[in-house]
């Protein structure tokens, strides 16, 4: 009773602010335009909960239409769906995790449909030497991809496979679905192509500005919300190093994985600098990639993430994904059964936990 009284409270308090704030792109579609402007008030009612590849697949299933383990879990979906698009610029039928490109349309259609918000992530090939995104052999891929590169053509052919999936990504009246678009992230480490050891600064910026560019004014494309996503950093001027710049970021993100003790005073220390930055230059913040110890750390959801955010105007807290193949990696996520469900039980009554039922009644994009 308590959760729903807050988010009927939430939903008045939601639209009576009077203030509204535009996304980067002017020529963002009125859908667009309506989701910035909700979710930047949605960040004061609390934090949303996000699930990569969660209508895909989960622990042990794959491919089962209307199943997700946060709802086998809690009885709800996230508010938050993250997808992949890694191999989409090779022109595959599937992505780097085995997920068809067509099943990825239909969960972001489905979870728009709901009321959900999408973000996407591109672990795209390296352009330079045909390798993975964790392929860093050289130093003269950004700079290679850049207009003038000798890539650059091919660089372009991959944005053009981009663009032909977002333009693709429509209702069945043909409303292009608002996506929260966060490319080049974890830059502030060196395990892709474009981090901080394989570029220079300038370079990481005009790619993103190349990138912006050509989307919007060579493809049309006029749904996306831009998000610039740091590893772990110390500084803001460590995290602001290669921003490219407020007219083109809508979204301050930061992944940061559970890796020992200090997890707790990192996470709380890059929440309060993000979030002062975005209070400053009017943007959202973000966790826009996590994932924690959950085989021995059963209270994780409660007592490191909630307790340490909560103070924090964070909009969400993306989980990675429950792999199907368990070799893959651990389950970042519960799932029915997991050490960690109870906790995570525990996680989603909370009152400043935002889930899919309290985001649908916010009507985020009206």
């Amino acid at each position: 009773m308590k959760k729903a009284l807050l988010f009927l409270i939430g939903v008045s308090s939601l639209f009576a602010c009077t203030q509204k704030p535009v996304p980067t792109d002017s020529m963002a579609t009125k859908e667009t335009v309506k989701l910035y402007q909700n979710l930047i008030k949605l960040k004061e009612q609390g934090i949303m909960f996000g699930h990569q590849d969660d209508l895909v697949y989960g622990h042990g299933w794959y491919g089962e239409e209307g199943r997700s383990d946060i709802k086998e879990v809690c009885g709800d979906f996230p508010a938050v769906y993250g997808w992949e698009l890694g191999h989409l610029e090779l022109g595959d039928e599937y992505s780097l995790d085995s997920v068809y490109f067509d099943s990825i349309k239909a969960g972001i259609k489905a979870a728009y449909k709901r009321g959900g918000v999408n973000t996407i992530s591109w672990h795209l090939r390296n352009p330079y030497t045909g390798g993975t995104s964790w392929d860093v052999s050289s130093t003269e891929v950004v700079h290679s991809i850049l207009p003038g590169g000798e890539k650059h053509d091919v660089f372009k052919v991959y944005l053009d496979y981009l663009a032909d999936f977002l333009l693709d990504l429509k209702t069945e009246d043909g409303t292009l679905i608002p996506i929260l678009f966060r490319p080049f992230h974890e830059h502030t480490g060196s395990w892709f192509w474009w981090g901080k050891n394989l570029c220079s600064v300038d370079d990481y910026k005009a790619l993103w500005l190349f990138t912006v560019d050509y989307l919007q004014n060579e493809k049309g494309i006029h749904h996306l919300l831009y998000t610039y996503s740091t590893d772990r950093f110390a500084t803001t001027e460590e995290y602001l190093e290669r921003y490219p710049g407020d007219e083109i970021i809508d979204i301050l993100g930061f992944d940061l994985y559970d890796r020992g003790p200090e997890y707790s005073e990192v996470l709380g220390n890059c929440a309060r600098m993000v979030t002062q930055l975005a209070a400053e230059k009017g943007k959202i913040a973000t966790v826009s990639e996590a994932g924690g110890p959950i085989p021995t750390n059963h209270e994780w959801w409660t007592k490191t993430v909630l307790e340490t955010l909560k103070p924090y105007d964070v909009l969400y807290v993306l989980v990675w994904r429950n792999p199907f193949r368990p070799a893959d990696h651990q389950n970042f996520a519960p799932y029915k059964g997991s050490p960690d469900s109870d906790d995570f039980i525990e996680f989603y009554k909370d009152p400043e936990t935002l889930f899919q039922q309290e985001v649908t009644s916010m009507k985020l994009y009206e």
